[in-house]
């Protein structure tokens, strides 16, 4: 990635010397446009949490594209100063971050070039998330990009792992998933990396850098929302979907930070107002003015695309 030498290796391949790897008892160089594709299904009942396929709401099945710049995949609302701002909306995660691993060449401070970065869960594995913890690998010199494609690979090769402070935010979607903004300049193209042997495919959200707490979980920041019916009542809830302007779809869901701010981070810890105050929402200082039905509700992945200028 374009922020830092280690996260650019996330966009790249690795691999160790051919003659190490048939020692070692592994398979040769593998050619991720012939390999195996992990099925990837973000919207199972495994997967999913908001955003569960059902008979009625026409959620993509496994291995389908995905077009996050349609509902109700992207969402209108408004900054802490009432400036408008979009965001994408990938559903709950955890606070726990899932590890990547970048393999580095010994003594070098690229990743190998080439290298496919290496996952070891995708949506609906127990730990997965859209947000990763860095891992740097190191490989031996003679190293040849993307003979180790596993995390069984690497612990079998007895190769040193170092665990990070950085964090990124790359949701894994089926091949061919669109989601063509972006608020840090950063390409809205998919990337691949290896699970298992298999190759799978990722968004890459770069509007802030992001690093772990010192308890290591991803940051949160709030975001107050109401819904179209409240969530005491029947049907209410997210299933009745955001409360919008009359004919429109802009929300007055507000985030208390945006990218430009310190303590900015795509994952949001949601609070719910009383869909009654809706009108008198308008920045972060008229939230204080509506009434909280239920605060700290979940935490979400929204990653900021746009901000009015």
């Amino acid at each position: 990635m374009n922020k830092s030498l280690v996260m650019v290796g996330l966009t790249l391949l690795c691999g160790v010397g051919q003659a190490y790897g048939q020692e070692m008892g592994m398979h040769g160089p593998q050619d991720p446009d012939m390999a195996p594709r992990a099925v990837v299904d973000r919207f199972s009942e495994m997967a999913g949490h908001l955003m569960v396929r059902t008979a009625s709401n026409g959620l993509p099945g496994p291995n389908q594209p995905v077009d996050f710049d349609q509902g109700p995949f992207i969402t209108q609302g408004l900054g802490p100063n009432g400036q408008v701002v979009k965001y994408y909306n990938f559903d709950v995660q955890p606070t726990t971050p899932a590890p990547i691993y970048a393999l580095f060449r010994a003594g070098e401070s690229k990743p190998v070039e080439g290298q496919l970065n290496i996952v070891e869960v995708i949506p609906g594995d127990e730990g997965y998330n859209d947000f990763w913890q860095i891992n740097k690998v190191t490989v031996p010199k003679d190293y040849v990009a993307n003979t180790i494609t596993s995390l069984e690979e690497i612990r079998a090769a007895g190769y040193a792992m170092e665990p990070t402070n950085m964090l990124v935010n790359c949701p894994i979607v089926p091949e061919g998933s669109t989601a063509r903004l972006r608020a840090g300049g950063e390409s809205a193209d998919l990337h691949r990396g290896w699970y298992r042997g298999q190759v799978v495919f990722y968004f890459t959200f770069e509007e802030k850098a992001l690093t772990a707490t010192m308890q290591g979980n991803v940051p949160v920041s709030p975001i107050f929302v109401t819904f179209n019916i409240n969530p005491d009542q029947p049907d209410g809830g997210p299933a009745s979907g955001f409360m919008t302007e009359s004919g429109g779809f802009q929300t007055h869901n507000v985030v208390q930070t945006i990218p430009s701010d310190d303590g900015y981070s795509p994952l949001w810890l949601v609070n719910v107002y009383d869909n009654a105050d809706f009108a008198k929402v308008r920045d972060i200082r008229s939230v204080g003015q509506a009434m909280i039905l239920a605060g700290g509700v979940a935490t979400v992945n929204c990653p900021i695309v746009h901000v009015e200028s």
